[in-house]
């Protein structure tokens, strides 16, 4: 799986790591089942703090797509959704970052969801 961030990006490098799985996932390309790089490897490799890793883990766990198992590692749900679940949360974030770009408030956004899902 290839791991990207950028640091001249405005968004934060724990987003971006959990961009670069998410969409590993929606993809494809991670199996349900599959472990991800220990934090610490994956810092080291990518030259951030291992904290920003966890950040991303944490982030794609609250996701439900994968699973932070201890002395197991981060692992990817075994769950006929996940990837359907990935492929949505991307299109989530790029409604969010369409929403800032037209300088909409959380609030509207909200409420464009909420008329869409009438």
């Amino acid at each position: 799986m290839l791991f990207r961030v950028d640091p001249a990006s405005p968004r934060p490098l724990g987003d971006q790591i959990a961009a670069s799985v998410r969409g590993a996932i929606a993809d494809g390309k991670v199996a349900p089942g599959e472990r991800l790089p220990p934090a610490r490897s994956l810092a080291d490799l990518l030259g951030v703090n291992v904290h920003t890793v966890l950040r991303g883990y944490q982030r794609l766990r609250d996701e439900g797509l994968i699973e932070l198992r201890r002395g197991r590692g981060a692992v990817v749900v075994d769950d006929t959704r996940a990837r359907g679940r990935a492929e949505l949360m991307l299109r989530v974030r790029e409604l969010v970052d369409q929403a800032r770009e037209l300088g909409l408030t959380e609030d509207e956004v909200v409420g464009l969801v909420r008329r869409g899902l009438a």
